[in-house]
């Protein structure tokens, strides 16, 4: 952290400043100056994600329309000043800055941090491209970046009085009244001042507060800029800006020094005002695709070490209100965090519906049995897809409770291995390509569903429900659907009261078909660029045909779509629509069945909080694989971690391409993707084989076990161990 000299002399003058800024605006809440740049006028809230007011009074004050005051009391709106001329370039300023290192006089420097920084004026005056022009598009702040980058840099490298005077000229822009709307200028200002370096600095976070609470409270209409012109900051400058946003989150929740800062009931605005600005910055994050970061850079995994379900609890009781939750910006939170919140939540309607259960037992005078406190499932071997669809069926009532699963015939008690070996046979028996449910794409490697038509779409609802309850059994499946499939599961997130309103639809784009067909998707492609005569060369109408059984039928796009040729003018529509019936309409009844059964198990407000990649890692697992962590976290039987063979396996496995260490987990565990939790909640284990050296590693999957046999050498072991995972299908797995 850079260290600004500010914790002496300086800490009791940025105290002041702090007394004095607070100062200000208790007079003016106390007056009502709804001019004041400290006062919050949030916009009226729609959507559940956004933030409620911050200042718990604003949302209680009578707002009174402009247009409705007498004429006398009518405020003009002051025409936008102009800007003072400043001729400073970016060579002169690097110049400037080699001659006060070469003779240590830094006055040019100083003079210019000064009155740059003195005044939103002077900022734009310093860094707008052209100060006679308004910039008054969202595609263009007007903003020149790389002065701002240049000055920036520099600045923490100048000494401590240079530094000092950029704040003392920040708190005056801050403190400085505003009368009518804001102009461009001021947010250009505000676009400016969220960059600076030294807001990394704890003895800055007054300052810096303020600046986000003045910045949380523009209005929508400002908001849409400031996103627009943050989306145009260099990927590095920002992820800078969020990092300093999570970390003032994270040091005002758990300070090292809480003296530093006022006390939390002083400043309760800090955290919602920082959260808001962040989440102008996810929104920008999210108009850019690919992305400027990824959307898990915004997550703070300090919030894994608070209260997560009184956060969630809140949000559920009062929504929008003035109490402010973490909830209210699922992007913050990660989805580990996120995973505890479902699973709590989904223990919570386990113990009450199971409590209900117990009481209808009782009220009847019937003996209670343990066994009503869990969703029993018993299955034949023989008949596992019509047993599981006939024992989920019947017991949809108990779907929330935890899974047990007896096959017939067969002793044993289900501590979770038997669960987890009924997932992994009725996932590979119902994603097998000749059970006809779901076509497997081989240049996308992932599977969607059949568009055959049938009597009854249940065994899909089955699929849904298997979706389900993995996700509340924390279980791991090996499914590979698109990322489409995710987004359309969460279309609506919550079931909607009336049955006649469609679900799983959502904006389908070519993007989504190439992640399926790719092949297919890039003959769409070329249909949109051909730069020939659209009609005559491909002589196609908004027709659609399909295999069906050995059958090939037709289907119109739109109506009389056989009858409509595609032209260079309507070939958007085409592709648009050809795209849509592949990925919605085709195979509605299908997903449509899908997507009750996954809700009929996950049905929870805690769903708002997901994103559809969310979806996706807690039912499959995340991709990213950490072999190391895997070897710290591994438990032996028969062996000592200090064993020869144990050493020999982890050369050998930390040395692997990370295609082979995906089949080394696929062949272990059923699935090559590691759960939430990291590799720690894999459980992982490394038995010692008694067997014959000749003989190659087994796998008890439903254990996630690996067993080993004590091989006489290093190469040796290497040599069975890639036999024994590359040839894995239908091998070595009980």
């Amino acid at each position: 952290m850079v260290n600004l000299g500010l914790e002496r002399g300086a800490k009791n003058q940025f105290s002041t400043f702090s007394n004095f800024i607070t100062t200000i605006n208790q007079k003016k809440e106390g007056t009502g100056n709804r001019n004041s740049p400290t006062q919050l006028v949030i916009p009226s809230i729609k959507n559940v994600r956004d933030l409620p007011p911050i200042c718990l009074d604003v949302r209680q004050k009578q707002r009174i329309s402009i247009d409705t005051l007498p004429q006398e009391l009518k405020a003009r709106v002051p025409p936008q000043p102009s800007l003072p001329i400043r001729t400073k370039t970016v060579k002169d300023f690097q110049d400037d800055m080699e001659k006060a290192k070469s003779s240590g006089d830094w006055k040019a420097v100083h003079e210019f941090y000064s009155t740059t920084f003195d005044s939103f004026l002077e900022i734009n005056a310093a860094f707008k491209k052209d100060a006679n022009s308004p910039f008054n598009t969202t595609e263009d702040s007007g903003i020149n970046a790389k002065f701002v980058n240049v000055v920036y840099d520099a600045l923490l490298n100048t000494p401590q009085d240079v530094q000092k005077s950029v704040l003392k000229g920040i708190i005056n822009g801050l403190l400085q009244e505003w009368k009518g709307p804001r102009t461009k200028d001021d947010l250009r200002a505000y676009c400016i001042l969220l960059q600076n370096p030294q807001f990394s600095n704890t003895s800055t976070y007054v300052i810096y507060a303020h600046l986000l609470r003045q910045i949380a409270a523009l209005t929508e209409a400002d908001h849409h800029f400031l996103v627009h012109w943050s989306k145009k900051i260099a990927q590095r400058r920002f992820k800078q800006v969020v990092d300093r946003l999570l970390q003032f989150i994270s040091l005002r929740l758990f300070p090292a020094k809480p003296e530093e800062f006022p006390p939390m009931v002083k400043c309760t605005w800090w955290i919602p005002s920082a959260t808001k600005v962040l989440a102008l910055f996810n929104a920008a994050n999210s108009l850019i695709s690919p992305p400027i970061i990824s959307y898990t850079d915004f997550y703070n995994s300090t919030l894994d070490h608070i209260d997560l379900m009184e956060e969630y609890h809140n949000w559920q009781c009062y929504g929008n209100s003035h109490r402010f939750s973490f909830c209210q910006h699922p992007f913050i939170i990660s989805i580990a965090a996120k995973k505890v919140i479902i699973q709590r939540d989904s223990e919570q309607q386990m113990i009450s519906i199971a409590r209900q259960s117990l009481v209808d037992k009782v009220s009847r005078r019937q003996k209670p049995d343990m066994n009503m406190l869990f969703l029993n499932v018993k299955v034949r071997r023989t008949h596992l897809v019509s047993d599981s669809l006939d024992e989920l069926t019947r017991k949809k009532a108990d779907l929330k409770k935890k899974l047990k699963v007896t096959f017939v015939g067969e002793a044993g008690l289900d501590m979770g291995g038997l669960t987890k070996e009924w997932f992994l046979l009725l996932i590979r028996q119902i994603f097998h390509p000749d059970y006809g449910m779901f076509t497997y794409h081989k240049d996308s490697h992932c599977h969607w569903f059949s568009s055959f038509k049938c009597d009854n779409y249940s065994e899909f609802r089955l699929v849904g429900a298997l979706m389900g309850l993995a996700v509340y059994n924390s279980i791991t499946l090996d499914i590979r659907f698109p990322p489409c499939c995710y987004k359309k599961l969460l279309s609506p997130p919550i079931v909607p009261c009336d049955h006649n309103t469609l679900v799983g639809i959502c904006d389908i784009t070519l993007d989504d078909l190439f992640q399926i067909m790719p092949e297919l998707a890039h003959g769409l492609s070329e249909l949109l660029s051909y730069e020939g005569n659209v009609e005559e060369d491909f002589y196609s109408t908004f027709q659609v045909f399909q295999e069906e059984f050995g059958v090939i039928k037709s289907y119109n796009l739109k109506p009389n779509g056989d009858k409509i040729p595609v032209t260079n003018q309507n070939r958007k529509e085409y592709v648009q629509l050809y795209v849509d019936f592949l990925l919605n309409k085709s195979i509605y009844k299908q997903f449509a069945a899908f997507y009750y059964g996954f809700h009929s198990v996950c049905a929870s407000y805690a769903l708002l909080l997901l994103r559809p990649e969310e979806v996706e890692i807690l039912v499959c697992g995340s991709p990213e694989l950490d072999m190391s962590a895997l070897q710290r976290s591994t438990q032996y039987e028969g062996y000592q971690k200090t064993d020869v063979t144990i050493r020999y396996f982890w050369d050998v496995v930390l040395g692997f391409s990370l295609d082979l260490q995906k089949k080394l987990l696929h062949f272990a565990t059923g699935s090559d993707r590691v759960p939430v939790g990291g590799m720690a909640d894999l459980n992982f284990k490394i038995s010692k084989s008694e067997t014959s050296t000749n003989w190659l590693p087994v796998a008890h999957t439903c254990f996630n076990q690996l067993c080993l046999p004590p091989y006489k050498n290093k190469k040796e072991l290497k040599q069975k161990l890639i036999i024994g995972i590359s040839n894995a299908e239908g091998f070595g797995l009980e």
